[in-house]
């Protein structure tokens, strides 16, 4: 009877596990609201996140910090699993990102805040952008291109 309550336990414990989302902290401009919005997205789709609220020159200092190249900034910008994560990314180029786990690559960006994509839904026409993946040499390279939610390449 104990063996049956043990692996039931550990099966309960396991499942909590498997079933709790990838925690994501999320630095951001004190009065962004697309920067919430994202948040929102990120929980709809599995993950934890933790919302980190700074002034604009510690916000600049913390992309510096981390090794955000200028030219790929946005609003917001993220940590997960000690991969930085920029801007209003779709939440399957996350899970791809940690399901591969580049050596090389530091994150992934979507440069400045394009229309309709994550979080930025105005119920506008949506533009097309690149999902860039940054590295460690401060080489980067578009992988992947969005119309608003939608993959076109």
């Amino acid at each position: 009877m104990k063996k049956i309550l043990f692996a039931g336990a550990l099966l309960a414990a396991l499942g909590s596990y498997v079933s709790a989302g990838e925690h994501i902290k999320v630095y951001h401009g004190e009065s962004c609201g697309c920067c919430h919005n994202w948040a929102k997205y990120m929980e709809q789709n599995g993950f934890e996140v933790e919302m980190i609220s700074l002034a604009d020159e510690p916000l600049i200092q913390k992309k510096n910090e981390l090794g955000l190249p200028l030219e790929l900034a946005s609003c917001h910008t993220a940590i997960v699993d000690g991969y930085v994560v920029e801007g209003h990314m779709p939440a399957g180029e996350i899970r791809t990102l940690l399901k591969n786990k580049p050596k090389d690559v530091i994150g992934i960006a979507v440069p400045g805040m394009p229309l309709e994509a994550p979080g930025m839904e105005q119920g506008s026409q949506p533009e097309v952008y690149d999902v860039v993946a940054f590295k460690k040499d401060g080489s980067y390279q578009s992988i992947a291109t969005y119309k608003g939610k939608e993959k076109i390449k």
